[in-house]
């Protein structure tokens, strides 16, 4: 990592990756066009110079994609995170086995698409690490805007926290942004990225809910205008997040203990009880509630090690957030469901699943918002990680010919009831993510995560939904590079601010009523950005910076 004052050497070589002779000859199969020259050639002057901006875990997905532009730079607080990550992908092999569960007549294929699948995934890893090895690297985005001279644009896929810190400050630099999900943290935020997104109409912005640019979204929206399930009032959306990905309701670590060296307390003896006759008892065995639960996560959390690791810049790495003691708790990856770093699963998932009812039906900002959870992770009034479960219900209200509509939200694994008009030999979307249904007068419409496979119920509908036309624009390569050929001037993005902003308002909206308390009903003023019934909700809708990194 470097010292602050400019780029950071290249910490590796190439041969300190994995790989072998056979893997590294591959790799040169996967050149993009533009270095090769030839057919399909690609002209220097017609590719964008890109940084990755948090390049070690969904950032290296939106890099990969974006393998036919030039990667300039990459800038990271935890360079050896990205470099471990790089090796970790040259590993992938193909499979030397089918399962025994895959049926004999699917066997050969199920071998074929695996392999070409990890063949290709291979491939483009090579070429991930020869990019990140010609590099310029950066630990600081702010000496990365100020001197990377011939950056384009940069993708920002770091904890939600930066996010619109890195992005108004590379707009303002007059760079083109992608942003991952959740564009922002905090209602403030969205609406100062979308308003200098108005001011500045000549930089190509983007979200990263890729969903947006999918066949399936874009179906959901011709079908639902359409009035193929009649008007709808009511729409369901669930994620099984946090589940399975990283932990929340659990308390921060107690790393003040790591100053002198001690543990976490253990629990004290239990006193020998006896009856009226003074014959003693037998000691009972511990008793496992919550708070024994909480006592277990602290040890373990106690016996990690509590140093930065080598090359972590952790003081970066909180950036706009008061520094808090390092703790591997908290990075890598599992920042998602601390308070400080993070916006759980809603921040995780809305943008994949909110995105689907909030284009077709042309939502706006609801009027009312509540919410309702399992326990925070510490204290009610400050916690430290978002609950494991949460539950919330929107308000919005009728626009022109479209009625009123209620949104109901799910997560950490909690579903809606059956629908009417679901068949009994059918069920809600369980997959890994999550899915939506829409609740329609004359059906229902659901879909999975991204928007993927939209189905209409009952099937009676499905001849008029066949042939509803496709209005929509159809986006015909991946979102990234929707967002870099929008950059150089060839069609529109997907997902600009001017429309991302909005619906990330709305995707943050539940934490806001939920932290003004379990149930309540907030009353939304959007217009004035204001909850207008519980005043103490309103310090929700923004953060408390660090001095130097406020927006």
């Amino acid at each position: 990592m470097n010292d602050g004052q400019g780029p950071v050497t290249n910490p590796i070589t190439r041969r300190e990756f994995v790989g072998t002779a056979s893997t590294l000859a591959m790799g040169a199969m996967i050149v993009p066009r533009h270095v090769l020259g030839g057919p399909g050639y690609q002209a220097p002057s017609d590719t964008l110079n890109v940084a990755i901006v948090g390049a070690g875990g969904m950032g290296m997905s939106n890099w990969t994609q974006l393998l036919g532009e030039n990667v300039v730079a990459i800038c990271d607080v935890d360079m050896p995170y990205v470099e471990r990550s790089i090796a970790g992908r040259l590993r992938v092999r193909p499979p030397t086995s089918v399962p025994a569960t895959v049926p004999e007549a699917e066997r050969a294929k199920w071998m074929e698409e695996r392999t070409k699948a990890a063949e290709k995934s291979l491939l483009e890893a090579q070429a991930v690490e020869r990019t990140y090895l010609k590099a310029a690297k950066y630990a600081d985005f702010r000496q990365l805007l100020d001197r990377q001279k011939n950056l384009d644009g940069i993708v920002v896929a770091t904890p939600d926290h930066l996010h619109a810190v890195i992005a108004e400050r590379a707009m303002r630099a007059g760079k083109h942004v992608y942003v991952q999900k959740p564009l922002a943290a905090t209602v403030h935020e969205s609406r100062v990225l979308a308003k200098t997104a108005r001011e500045l109409p000549k930089i190509v912005t983007q979200m990263g809910n890729q969903g947006h640019s999918g066949e399936g979204t874009r179906r959901i929206r011709e079908l639902i205008q359409a009035g193929i399930i009649g008007k709808v009032s009511e729409v369901h959306v669930w994620t099984d997040r946090p589940v399975r990905y990283w932990a929340q309701g659990i308390p921060r670590p107690e790393v003040a203990n790591a100053t002198n060296g001690a543990a976490a307390p253990a629990a004290a003896p239990q006193a020998a009880l006896a009856l009226s006759d003074g014959k003693p008892l037998p000691v009972a065995p511990p008793r496992w509630n919550m708070r024994t639960v909480d006592n277990a996560v602290l040890a373990a959390m106690a016996a990690n090690p509590q140093s930065p690791p080598p090359g972590l810049d952790w003081d970066l790495y909180c950036g706009p957030v008061p520094p808090i003691p390092y703790h591997p708790a908290y990075h890598p990856f599992s920042w998602r469901g601390w308070t400080d770093f993070g916006v759980g699963a809603i921040g995780d998932m809305g943008a994949h699943l909110i995105d689907q009812p909030y284009w077709a039906l042309d939502l706006t900002q609801p009027t009312s918002v509540s919410a309702s959870s399992t326990p925070w992770g510490g204290p009610a009034n400050n916690p430290a990680s978002y609950p494991l479960a949460m539950t919330a219900e929107y308000e919005y209200p009728a626009v022109g010919a479209r009625g009123p509509v209620k949104l109901f939200w799910y997560d950490g694994g909690l579903m809606p009831p059956r629908p009417n008009f679901l068949p009994d030999d059918q069920t809600l979307p369980r997959g890994d993510g999550g899915g939506g249904v829409f609740i329609g007068e004359k059906g229902i419409l659901i879909y999975e995560t991204y928007g993927n496979n939209p189905r209409v119920f009952p099937a009676s509908l499905q001849e008029a939904a066949d042939r509803v036309p496709k209005t929509v624009p159809r986006v015909d390569v991946p979102h990234e590079v929707n967002w870099a050929n929008a950059c150089k001037g060839k069609g529109q993005a997907s997902s600009p601010f001017a429309y991302a902003a909005a619906l990330n308002e709305t995707m943050l909206l539940p934490i806001v009523a939920l932290r003004a308390g379990q149930g309540r009903k907030i009353a939304y003023d959007a217009a004035a950005m204001t909850v207008t019934n519980v005043p103490e909700a309103n310090p929700f809708l923004t953060r408390r910076y660090r001095d130097g990194w406020s927006l």
